[in-house]
């Protein structure tokens, strides 16, 4: 039985979780910096994590967002097939809740219309929006708004099977490393391994929407990110790039199925301002 929905629910969901993540740091992001600052032994960097969780408290005290970047608006948006929208164009109503969210939300419009030209937007509208059909009669949207100091620093590495899982740990130590503390550390490093160029991408965005306090369900994956993350943290980047033990907060690993002939990694860096909101309707 079709359940209908009007996408002026869809456009007032959206606008509040953009509004929110930008002002509130997931609370699995905001224990792994507190967590951190308590084993960290190099003054600079703990003095560095008090400044981030002094930071993060200003911000939702007095409603303002954590980071001057307020990010490019990224959706996931899971689609029950038993859902069907009314009242209107579901992507206009997606744009227009970020369009609503940036400009009533006072928020930074960081989108430019064309990438050569460089004309701002001026709502930091169109959104990337990933949709997925799954089943039941519910729609799940997440906002991710993603900062750009971060997403620069991003890679994908094409690797052939002979790489393995070692050549997959060093694909990811080459790129964390080559970031220094350009993605403002300590990181949250999402890695996407399998599918192909664009899916290995797309699995890296979506583990950085994961909560750090989950591991990879798969045994092999989650250790896997435990090796990662203590590899990453011997680099001795450490908080801000002023050394320490705390250059990433948490590794996820998403997998996927792909060709016989190819190895495809994707590291998508989030900085300590990794913001996710998630809502159900």
């Amino acid at each position: 039985m079709l359940r209908e929905v009007d996408v002026s629910i869809i456009q007032k969901t959206v606008k509040r979780l953009f509004i929110e993540a930008n002002m509130q740091l997931p609370n699995d992001v905001y224990n792994a910096i507190c967590n951190c600052k308590i084993i960290e032994t190099n003054v600079t960097g703990k003095t560095v994590l008090n400044m981030l969780i002094d930071n993060v408290k200003a911000a939702e005290e007095i409603s303002v967002p954590i980071c001057q970047d307020t990010g490019l608006a990224v959706v996931f948006i899971k689609i029950g097939q038993d859902v069907h929208f009314v009242g209107g164009d579901f992507t206009q109503a997606v744009n227009q809740g970020v369009r609503d969210a940036y400009v009533d939300g006072l928020l930074r419009k960081s989108v430019v219309g064309d990438p050569l030209n460089r004309v701002n937007t001026n709502d930091n509208t169109p959104a990337i929006i990933h949709t997925e059909i799954v089943a039941g009669d519910k729609v799940e949207i997440t906002a991710a708004p993603k900062g750009f100091g971060s997403e620069n620093m991003s890679g994908v590495r094409m690797l052939v099977p002979a790489a393995g899982r070692q050549g997959v740990v060093q694909a990811v130590l080459d790129i964390v490393k080559n970031a220094g503390s350009n993605p403002c550390p300590p990181m949250v490093i999402g890695v996407g391994i399998g599918g192909d160029f664009e899916e290995c991408a797309l699995l890296s965005k979506k583990a950085l929407c994961r909560s750090l306090d989950c591991s990879n369900n798969n045994p092999f994956y989650a250790e896997l990110e435990n090796e990662l993350l203590e590899k990453i943290n011997a680099l001795g980047i450490g908080p801000q790039g002023f050394g320490g033990a705390t250059t990433a907060l948490g590794v996820n690993v998403e997998y996927a199925p792909t060709h016989i002939a190819g190895l495809p990694v994707a590291v998508n860096i989030g900085c300590h301002v990794t913001r996710h909101k998630k809502a159900i309707i």
